[in-house]
């Protein structure tokens, strides 16, 4: 599909500057645009690829100063805002799955499958499993006994939900995520270790998100959680009797040991690790790689390892920065004061011996 820039500028209430007839076909970041697309430019981190862009137009905010390109601009209010409209118009999504049972797929006869519901090729459906009205499963995709998922759950391919886990509605799980595996759970006895069993669930909020690769283990006894609205990036590690609040943002690699809880709205940045049974408050923000040793209050911002106030941290760091010209000045004080400590010496024995000759 394609529009001019004035078609667009309708579509999103943008104003245009340049060609209005500039046909657009396609979206695409501003380094990567090629003629015919369409580039944001929203940060002005970004500017300096005004000059070799390949786009045949940008969309930028109001306040752009238009006299930085010769190209054709849609200044929008919202410029985000408006590049998911557009991008939404200029390529669709894909039509979803027809409702059905592939011939290939394997669903035990015992399964409630709601009205609307489409089962991919490959896929397994085991035993007392439940399905919700207009829920999707990709291809290969494995549902374990007696799990519940809810409505207009969407499971993408090789997604798994395993023995008696819980999603809610709207729930989407990326490929290669896992729900209820066993949390990591040993006795060590005589050099050995022992495994501990896992027998309690895991239970997804409605609209939760799981990227993919990323792992909810179920509780030893009980369930882990994750709150309504939270969404969780790939490779991020969610342990056994975990309790993640509503609305909370997980980012890739980050991982939270057991029997921990989280509050609503917390952010844990990318690569961020959390050790077990300790609390987060609601609205806290976990910086990036940080090592959380011990709770957090609610709406504190922590970074660095262990995990501390960001403003104390930053300071730290500042400081750490300086440590050689610290060192050196430091080396420098030292001979000076070893020569102060010479100086006086002898001021002392010339002193002692004019005493003496008198």
């Amino acid at each position: 599909m394609e529009a001019t820039l004035r078609q667009l500028a309708d579509l999103v209430e943008a104003t245009v500057r340049g060609d209005p007839a500039t046909l657009i076909h396609g979206v695409a970041g501003i380094q990567q645009a090629r003629p015919g697309e369409l580039a944001l430019l929203a940060d002005a981190r970004y500017h300096r690829y005004l000059a070799t862009t390949g786009a045949s137009a940008l969309l930028v905010g109001g306040d752009f100063d238009v006299s930085a390109t010769p190209l054709p601009l849609l200044l929008a209010g919202n410029p985000g805002q408006a590049m998911d409209t557009i991008a939404a118009h200029l390529c669709p999504a894909r039509p979803a799955p027809e409702p059905g049972i592939h011939p290939t797929a394997l669903v035990a006869p015992d399964a409630a499958i709601g009205s609307g519901v489409a089962i991919g090729a490959y896929c397994v459906v085991e035993s007392g499993a439940s399905l919700g009205d207009g829920t999707v499963l990709r291809p290969f995709v494995f549902v374990g006994r007696g799990v519940r998922i809810g409505s207009r759950c969407l499971l993408h391919p090789r997604a798994v939900v395993l023995d008696g886990c819980v999603l809610g509605d709207r729930v989407t799980l990326h490929s290669g995520a896992v729900i209820g595996a066993d949390g990591f759970g040993y006795e060590t006895r005589d050099g050995l270790h022992h495994k501990l069993t896992q027998r309690g669930i895991v239970e997804l909020g409605n609209d939760v998100e799981i990227g993919a690769n990323s792992t909810v283990d179920r509780a030893r006894y009980g369930r882990t959680f994750v709150g309504a609205g939270t969404k969780i990036d790939n490779l991020v590690m969610v342990a056994h009797n975990d309790v993640i609040g509503e609305h909370c943002l997980l980012i890739g690699q980050c991982g939270i040991a057991g029997s921990t809880a989280l509050g609503h709205h917390v952010v844990v940045a990318a690569q961020a690790g959390l050790v077990g049974h300790i609390e987060v408050g609601d609205g806290a923000i976990i910086g990036a790689q940080a090592g959380v040793t011990k709770s957090v209050p609610a709406g504190l911002v922590v970074l660095g390892s262990p995990a501390q106030d960001i403003q104390k941290e930053r300071r730290s760091l500042a400081l750490h920065q300086n440590l050689p010209e610290l060192a050196r000045r430091l080396r420098e004080l030292g001979k000076a004061v070893e020569q102060l400590q010479e100086k006086v010496e002898r001021l002392g024995t010339a002193a002692t011996n004019d005493s003496e000759a008198r």
